[in-house]
């Protein structure tokens, strides 16, 4: 959840780790922390400052260089943002210091035994306790050093460790949280994400849990944690460093907003079988045979993810006649579920990261069950650890909250289910029709942006609400539910979602003219259902925002959309809603791409 940069060279390091804070700050804002190595005494310096990394970079004097150091911006666990909970952890007498992702589960009675021995905190961190175990151990390397706290610790990490005895070489770990290398030319980096490494080398390698590294200007070496030498082979980023810039939008959300119709096209471009009606998913490694022994299929996912996935299970409900459903991963992995061999399930991640889906499927491969991961990042924890799945090609997401890649992961569903109904009971007219419906998308997106100052104009009239009611029936309940969040994400106005067809049973009670009510109202059959809904909120008095296909006579805006196909209908419908959450947030100058409490890539529980 939390950014780390890390870098040894010869190159004057401070400027080049304050430029990787920067595009990691998406991950953790509210503190930052830098050290270096000294190069005339050899000592470890240190900054570090609450708040944005550029209250970092304001403390940080002129004369700090250094050609090796580690840095991270944090998303507080332990302890509230302050100057001396930020990271780096930094032990003065031994002059060893750590930055760590992840929560050490122990740290209390490891606390307690420490300041037993003497040990005096200097913050209220987690983290701190893995700085004094390194520098209290008597190990003649940093590695043993390293390793032997790492023997005592429980929980996720993700750490890289500096001492000043050990000056030509950082030591890094990783158990469930994101540590990458970078190799450049007689020059090594660490990133918690490839964000920071992009605009320096495009030859990573990607820790997995259990795993080690050593890095010295000129080489690295990978081993696990109990010593074992492993054998990393570097691969190429894709990704452009250019990907990471805003390309002239005031936001990463109105860019990343903007790119829909393009990342679209990129998840269906080679993937479309007209021959056959059908589509292309190489990497399921699921042949027809299997896929058609699946007798059920769960999706797990958190946040967006776990609403991508409830529109997932509707189109493979529908369209290959399999039942499915989606459940939160953090709550599928503390209930004890029972493991169907029979079932299939698909693990839903935009970072591939995400700690409680990437917990889930562990568990889930431990019991013996086929995993298939949907996820934006290539090389990601959760594509190497599923049996097979699919990348859904969104490109880089920096705005913390999801809208291109929620986009994309949903077409990328759409994809699945098509790929099974084919292999099942659908009919080659009803692929075609998927296709054609499919291929539209791009050019109906488009055209659903080009309605931005439309949808500007509502948000301003309804962004002094203090609460609003989202409502949609089955294939629209999961679109409300994603716009009620990304509401609440990037405004903080309170927003509930609730299927239509619930309405009378309990949340009818809220409803006056102060709450205003989004309404989902795709032209299917299900219309005059939700019409109907309509009807009994007006009864009551209440304001309503409609999104859909034709105006709505009862609703007093309407925003309406291009048809697709019903099953499709979803894609589009919640973009809108995008845009109407955009413009309600800056209407009341939030911060869009970082709002308060939140970070964009969880990992940890």
């Amino acid at each position: 959840m939390c950014g780390i940069v890390g870098y040894i060279g010869k190159r004057d390091v401070a400027p080049l780790l304050l430029e990787g804070l920067q595009r990691l700050e998406y991950r953790g804002y509210d503190s930052a922390g830098v050290v270096v190595n000294s190069p005339k005494s050899g000592a470890l310096k240190m900054v570090k400052a609450k708040g944005r990394v550029r209250d970092l970079e304001a403390r940080v004097p002129k004369r700090f260089a250094g050609t090796t150091g580690i840095a991270h911006t944090r998303w507080a666990t332990h302890g509230a943002p302050s100057d001396v909970n930020s990271h780096p952890h930094l032990d003065p007498e031994n002059q060893v210091a750590v930055v760590h992702n992840g929560i050490v589960d122990n740290a209390a009675d490891l606390r307690a035994k420490l300041e037993a021995e003497g040990v005096v905190f200097a913050s209220e961190t987690d983290t701190e306790v893995i700085t004094h175990l390194i520098a209290r151990s008597v190990a003649d390397s940093l590695e043993e050093k390293v390793r032997e706290a790492l023997k005592v610790i429980e929980g996720t990490y993700g750490i890289a460790v500096m001492h000043a005895d050990f000056a030509d070489r950082i030591v890094v770990a990783r158990n469930g949280s994101p540590v990458i290398l970078g190799i450049g030319e007689k020059e090594m980096l660490v990133a918690s994400d490839v964000a920071a490494l992009i605009a320096h080398t495009r030859q990573v390698v990607t820790l997995n849990d259990g795993e080690m590294a050593t890095l010295k200007a000129d080489d690295f070496r990978t081993y696990t944690t109990s010593g074992t030498q492993t054998n990393a082979t570097p691969e190429t980023v894709e990704w452009e460093a250019a990907s990471f810039d805003m390309g002239g939008h005031d936001t990463y959300m109105h860019k990343e907003m903007s790119e829909q119709a393009e990342a679209v096209d990129r998840v269906l471009r080679g993937r479309i079988d007209d021959r056959f009606s059908t589509v292309h998913l190489g990497g399921l490694n699921l042949d027809a045979r299997e896929a058609r022994g699946v007798r059920r299929i769960k999706i797990l996912g958190c946040g967006t993810s776990y609403h991508a996935g409830l529109i997932g299970a509707g189109l493979i409900e529908e369209l290959a006649r399999i039942p499915a459903d989606a459940e939160p991963a953090s709550e599928f992995r503390y209930r004890n579920p029972v493991v169907d061999p029979d079932t299939l399930y698909i693990a839903v991640s935009q970072s591939g990261e995400t700690y409680d889906v990437l917990a889930a499927v562990q568990e889930l491969k431990r019991k013996g069950a086929r995993v298939l991961g949907v996820v934006n990042v290539v090389g990601s924890a959760i594509a190497r650890e599923a049996d097979g799945g699919t990348y859904v090609h969104a490109g880089p997401e920096v705005c913390v909250v999801s809208t291109k890649c929620f986009t994309n992961t949903v077409v990328a569903f759409a994809l699945l289910a098509l790929h099974l109904g084919r292999i099942r009971d659908l009919s080659v007219a009803d692929g075609k029709r998927i296709i054609e419906g499919l291929r539209k998308l791009p050019a109906q997106i488009e055209e659903i942006l080009a309605m931005e100052p439309e949808i500007e104009k509502l948000a301003q009239e309804y962004a002094g609400a203090q609460s609003m009611m989202f409502i949609g029936r089955v294939r629209g309940y999961p679109v409300a539910l994603e716009a009620s969040l990304k509401l609440k994400e990037i405004s903080y106005i309170h927003a509930e979602a609730y299927p239509a067809s619930e309405l009378k049973h309990g949340p009818l009670a809220l409803i006056e003219p102060a709450l205003p009510t989004v309404a989902i109202v795709p032209n299917d059959d299900l219309l005059e259902k939700n019409r109907a809904a309509l009807e009994e909120i007006k009864a009551r008095s209440g304001r309503i925002l409609a999104v859909a296909h034709q105006n709505q006579e009862k609703a007093d805006h309407t925003i309406v959309v291009p048809k697709n196909e019903d099953e499709l209908d979803p894609i589009l419908m919640g973009i809108p809603l995008q845009l109407f959450a955009y413009h309600t947030a800056l209407a009341m100058g939030r911060d869009i791409d970082k709002p308060r409490n939140l970070a964009k890539s969880v990992t940890v529980e």
